[in-house]
Formats: C-alpha cells, sequence, structure tokens
C-alpha cells in the first residue's frame, strides 16, 4: 500500500484507449459488436502491456466491446489477471452507428441528418457528453476502490475518455473532435490521494506504431501530470 505525506493512499488509474481496429469500410461502428483489433492493433496493446509490465498492477476492467477486451487482455496476462468488464466504460452512444460519416462523404447534405446536427454543445448526434461523465466517473471510481493502495488499467473509448479527462480538468465538454489528447493506445492516468484526484498524467506507450493520420491532438509522450482540482 503506497502512502502520501498525509498518510493519505494513493491510487493511479489509468484510463487505456484501445489499439486500431479492423474496418476496411470505415464505418462508424460505434457500440456495434464483432469490430476487433487490427493486428497492429494487437501490437499496440502488446506494447502497452510491455510498459506497464512493472507497475504495481492489480485490477484490469474493460468495455464490453470487443476491442476493449482484446486491448486489455495482454496487460491482464502480465499480472496475471483476468479482464473485468464495466458497462459503463462502453463507447458513446450515436445515431450515425453503422454509416459512414465523415469529411467529403457527403453527409452533411443529407437532410435527414441535419436534425441530429443541431446543437454540438449536447451533442444532439449522440449520448450527452454529461452522461458519459455520470458512468465514467463511476467506472472511475469503482475502479480505484478495487485497486486501492495499487494501480488498475480500465480500457475504453476515445470520446468517453476525453470528455471525462475534460471534467475533471474543468474544461468546457463540448470540443472539436480534432482536438482531442486521446491517440490510440494511449493512457490517461488519474493519481487519487485518498479518494481525491490530485493529478492527471497522459502519456502514448506505443505512439511509433500509430499512422501518422491518427494521431490527432496536441502530441505529449510524456510520464507527467498536471494537478487538478476536482
Amino acid at each position: 500500500m503506497r502512502a502520501g505525506e498525509d498518510g493519505k493512499t494513493v491510487t493511479v488509474v489509468h484510463v487505456m484507449r484501445h489499439g486500431e481496429v479492423e474496418n476496411p469500410e470505415g464505418i462508424l461502428y460505434g457500440r456495434l459488436p464483432g469490430y476487433h483489433l487490427s493486428e497492429l492493433g494487437r501490437r499496440m496493446a502488446d506494447r502497452v502491456a510491455e510498459h506497464l509490465e512493472g507497475r504495481d498492477i492489480t485490477r484490469v476492467v474493460a468495455s464490453p466491446l470487443e476491442r476493449a477486451q482484446e486491448t486489455a487482455a495482454p496487460v491482464a496476462k502480465a499480472h496475471g489477471l483476468d479482464v473485468g468488464v464495466d458497462d459503463r466504460l462502453i463507447e458513446a452512444g450515436n445515431v450515425f452507428q453503422g454509416k459512414t460519416f465523415g469529411v467529403g462523404d457527403g453527409a452533411l447534405r443529407r437532410p435527414e441528418n441535419w436534425r441530429h446536427l443541431l446543437n454540438p454543445f449536447r451533442p444532439s448526434w449522440g449520448e450527452p457528453y454529461i452522461d458519459q461523465v455520470v458512468r465514467m466517473r463511476g467506472a472511475l471510481e469503482s475502479a480505484k476502490d478495487a485497486a486501492r493502495g495499487h494501480e488498475a488499467v480500465v480500457v475504453s473509448h476515445q470520446l468517453p475518455i476525453w470528455t471525462l479527462r475534460s471534467y475533471v480538468e474543468r474544461r468546457r465538454l463540448w470540443h472539436d473532435p480534432r482536438r482531442r489528447q486521446c491517440t490510440l493506445a494511449s493512457l490517461t492516468s488519474f493519481t487519487f490521494l485518498g479518494d481525491r484526484i490530485v493529478s492527471v498524467g497522459y502519456s502514448e506507450p506505443a505512439i511509433d506504431l500509430v499512422p501518422e493520420h491518427l494521431r490527432g491532438g496536441p502530441r505529449r509522450n510524456t510520464g507527467g501530470s498536471g494537478a487538478v482540482g476536482a
């Protein structure tokens, strides 16, 4: 058990985004079943497991979706653990699930889509940001309690992870998706002193495996952390 200067227990929960998914059709797969890691995605998961091999990890849990479970498996195996399932870690709901929806595909010109794009602050096309915060914070707290005094790894998806981090760091929840700092197989690490989050760190152990066009927001491949007030 690790303790801070005031005697309170120190616990770290690493929230990991899954690795690359096999999706040659470019479908917005969302919560659909049947989407697995690609060969590159499996290499990403192995890389993160190697990166965390010497850490004091006592709990590994993941979203029920296949890509998250497969990403968590190497980490769990390296520490002699089973992968738990927490439904609260699932991908954000999206009305465009099962379709292609991207720049240049004509989706924004289709009248049937316009009613889903009226309110980017909620957002109107999917699960409200605050609902994501509630469930992700619950999953984070559960992992902290299960690994108290040690470390935990939970595997989730980009938007829920970024929304959780934005809330903890007291930023607005609506944002430009291109600016999310949550690349494939990245770790957003929350350090607790007792039951209070005292810092948030971000690292990218598999960044050299991530294709340039998928790297997303500003680069910061460090183990450092910033203090927070949440």
